[in-house]
């Protein structure tokens, strides 16, 4: 599995804010590959790993590392478009911090490692990038270091007995596929989705 002890979560963070700030108000109600959620649930899902991501880093533990991503349909509220770009940055400098990936700390209900943080941290920037990026219509491109992170870490969960509780059924991917559509079937999704295949 790559090593991301020194991954720098900042040029995916980039991305993430360029594809948010690239959606018009009238996809908000759009669908996206996440059958439950529309575009605006997805920024409100992304907004909330980011905070809760951040506080995991700096072991900030409470209500923001505490609950679960499915507790509730995540939404945005009004002021979302400054907010998600300036959380995204928090995010990005939280685990430059050498001792963000050491130790034990709590993300989505769940007590972990930091570095195991540090890696879902980065397949969750890289997979619902391409997930707002496919349902926006936008072109996406993910840094390239976050993306060998997240297949890397999507092809060693893929016997995980708890996979199911967490990732849709593994969608076939030719092997000579690009990196990001093994990612993103490893992932449970259709590399192919678009708003008119949904």
């Amino acid at each position: 599995m790559t090593d991301t002890s020194t991954l720098d979560l900042g040029p995916q963070t980039r991305v993430i804010a360029r594809l948010a700030d690239g959606v018009a108000d009238d996809q908000l109600s759009g669908p996206t590959p996440c059958p439950e959620l529309a575009v605006r649930n997805l920024l409100g899902h992304l907004l909330g790993l980011t905070v809760a991501f951040r506080d995991a880093a700096r072991k900030d533990l409470g209500v923001t590392t505490d609950t679960s991503p499915d507790s509730a349909v995540p939404d945005i509220g009004p002021g979302w478009r400054a907010e998600l770009p300036k959380v995204l940055d928090e995010l990005a400098e939280a685990w430059r911090d050498p001792g963000a990936r050491s130790g034990m700390t709590r993300a989505g209900g769940l007590d972990l490692p930091g570095e195991v943080a540090a890696a879902v941290a980065v397949d969750e920037l890289v997979v619902h990038g391409w997930d707002l990026a496919r349902a926006t219509g936008q072109e996406y491109t993910p840094d390239p270091a976050a993306l060998q992170a997240s297949h890397d870490f999507l092809l060693a969960a893929v016997d995980d007995p708890g996979r199911g509780q967490i990732f849709g059924p593994v969608v076939p991917v030719p092997a000579d596929a690009p990196l990001l559509d093994r990612a993103i079937g490893l992932s449970g999704r259709d590399p192919g989705w678009g708003p008119e295949r949904r």
